[in-house]
């Protein structure tokens, strides 16, 4: 099984502007990573969408990143959101892309 980390955009402002595939990936991956899990939470109630919800944000410590790293290890596939917008842009998700390709390489997203 090839772990794969993916990079999901979320709306900003109303939750119907996402897309059809983040939808798709939202529900097929093992575990969403999440900005903070009571707004991300919100998105996935409306699409029904039951997928495990972990914290990931600028105060995480380097257990959650090596929490992270096992399970990818694992070959489970993860994915990234931040509150609104895309990950990565202006938000602590930067740091773990950059560890994970650093660890994994750039396959792995």
């Amino acid at each position: 099984m090839k772990p794969t980390l993916y990079i999901i955009g979320t709306p900003i402002g109303n939750l119907e502007d996402i897309t059809l595939r983040a939808l798709r990936v939202l529900k097929e991956v093992d575990l969403i990573l999440c900005e903070d899990t009571r707004v991300t939470k919100r998105l996935l109630i409306k699409y029904e969408i039951k997928t495990p919800t972990l914290s990931y944000h600028a105060q995480s410590k380097l257990a959650k990143v090596e929490k992270i790293f096992a399970l990818l290890e694992e070959g489970k596939s993860l994915a990234l959101v931040s509150d609104a917008g895309t990950p990565c842009i202006s938000d602590p998700g930067v740091l773990l892309v950059s560890q994970v390709i650093e660890k994994f390489g750039d396959a792995v997203l």
